[in-house]
């Protein structure tokens, strides 16, 4: 394998959740053309939904998405094969996102059934420690069956601060809670986002100025809420995920590198919705069906946008316009059992 190569680790559901998959599979990125080469299964581990890596060590971190969740750290060969290096129980059930801190100092876990985030610190190595941490939110919304309880759906670490913001479809709320680096606990959750009650909040990507996106799964909605001096930020507007006049399952959301544009993935209509936004408002500018069924994440690498696409065993790749931002399908769709997550892998971006 080259020192130039690319490549996109997918994770999946396996038979313990009803998908298809045997674990972490390999995929080859050409960045000129984006195009994406199976190499085959990496790690067999069970339903390992969400991918994370380290930001400076060659590892690579899995939830295990169980009625009794496990988090698994894998050392990343130079072939990018996986070796297993330990499993740490999250203390909760369904873990769904994980995310390494700014510093690289520790693992955060979103348990999505049982409402609460693990945390793990990392040694010199990258390698987890035992739990630190299980912080439990609390708080419920008016959907009987999906909010009857709070469900973390994702944890994001503050790049350049101790602060996590925490993603609770649960409640419709999303949570900042701050990370103590010594003794690796979470202080008390305080609101960061209060949405709209049912709003469901899925997943979120930050913007210029402090504010942030927020995709509403159950609403179907895209919000955007922006700093107003306090610590929970002001909503300052909406738009709908999709045109669809069907249930629409807005899923994973991404800005692109010019802050220019907006992407969402939406489950049911089955579609990529563009956005252009201007730093106050965002505007639908092209939805484009995802040549498969229920993008359940995407990834956006270079020029080029890849969905997976959980239901019809599917990864598509589409040609992002940098001009005009909108996304065109290109070439056919790989195969891939149950993929649920993507994770680029780029060898000399380790430092050590």
């Amino acid at each position: 394998m080259g020192s130039n190569d690319e490549y996109v680790f997918v994770g999946c559901y396996t038979g313990d959740k009803g998908g298809e998959g045997d674990g972490i599979t390999l995929a080859r990125r050409d960045p000129s053309t984006g195009e994406l080469t199976r190499l085959g299964l990496a790690a067999r581990t069970p339903s390992p939904s969400f991918l994370a890596r380290h930001p400076g060590h060659p590892v690579l971190y899995a939830v295990n998405e169980l009625d009794q969740g496990t988090v698994t750290a894998f050392a990343v060969a130079p072939d990018c094969s996986l070796v297993p290096l330990v499993t740490r129980s999250t203390g909760g059930s369904d873990p769904a996102h994980l995310a390494v801190t700014g510093d690289g100092r520790h693992l955060v876990v979103a348990n999505y059934a049982t409402g609460s985030v693990a945390v793990f610190p990392l040694g010199a190595d990258g390698v987890p420690g035992e739990r630190s941490d299980l912080l439990t939110l609390s708080g419920s919304g008016p959907d009987a069956e999906r909010q009857a309880g709070p469900h973390a759906h994702q944890v994001v670490p503050d790049p350049n601060s101790a602060d996590v913001l925490i993603s609770d479809l649960g409640s419709d709320r999303v949570w900042r809670s701050r990370l103590d680096p010594v003794s690796g606990r979470l202080g008390s959750p305080v609101e960061a986002v209060v949405a709209e009650p049912g709003t469901g909040p899925r997943h979120l990507t930050r913007v210029a100025g402090g504010g942030l996106l927020l995709a509403g799964e159950l609403s179907g909605t895209v919000g955007w809420y922006a700093p107003a001096g306090g610590p929970t930020l002001e909503r300052r507007g909406s738009v709908e995920a999709s045109t669809s006049r069907g249930q629409v399952y807005p899923s994973e959301i991404l800005i692109g590198r010019d802050g220019r544009f907006v992407y969402v993935a939406n489950r049911g209509p089955d579609t990529v919705s563009a956005f252009a936004w201007d730093g106050a408002a965002a505007t639908l500018i092209a939805e484009v069906p995802t040549g498969g069924v229920w993008p359940r994440h995407m990834a956006l690498l270079g020029d080029h946008l890849y969905v997976a696409n959980q239901r019809s065993h599917n990864v598509t790749v589409f040609r992002v316009d940098p001009e005009t931002g909108i996304p065109g399908l290109q070439g056919e769709p790989v195969g891939e059992p149950s993929p649920t997550c993507l994770l680029r892998w780029h060898s000399p971006m380790i430092r050590s």
